[in-house]
């Protein structure tokens, strides 16, 4: 009788990636921290009309529950209660003459506010991820 190993499972794509503008920004600027951070925490919160916000924050510390993705030279630390909010999500960094921010792309948006300081966000099913 043949025996069978375990199953190889096909690499998941990363939850979420970033531009190259994006990963050259907050490269930039953990290069210029006086602290040693262990990468970019994103995640989503309850806030403002349309429901949902997007959060980012540097990081110390790897949270042990963390979905952690490697893109472009950046650590990116995805709160567990977010990953299926931001599967598929892109964040870019925009600079214009009056304003600069990083934006989300994320197909799993359903709405946003006139505001755009918030967002409604349908969680990705099992099929998505």
């Amino acid at each position: 009788m043949e025996t069978v190993g375990p199953r190889v499972r096909r690499p998941r794509p990363p939850a979420v990636t970033l531009t190259e503008a994006a990963a050259a920004r907050v490269r930039e600027i953990m290069l210029r921290s006086d602290q040693p951070y262990a990468g970019l925490r994103v995640g989503v919160k309850a806030a403002g009309c349309a429901g949902q916000s997007y959060t980012m924050e540097y990081a110390l510390a790897a949270d042990p529950h963390d979905e952690v993705v490697q893109d472009k030279g950046v650590t990116i630390l995805i709160e567990p209660k977010a990953v299926l909010f931001l599967l598929g999500s892109e964040i870019d960094y925009e600079a214009g003459d009056l304003a600069a921010k990083f934006v989300f792309r994320n197909p799993n948006e359903t709405d946003a506010c006139g505001c755009g300081e918030s967002v409604t966000i349908t969680p990705a099913t099992s099929a998505d991820a």
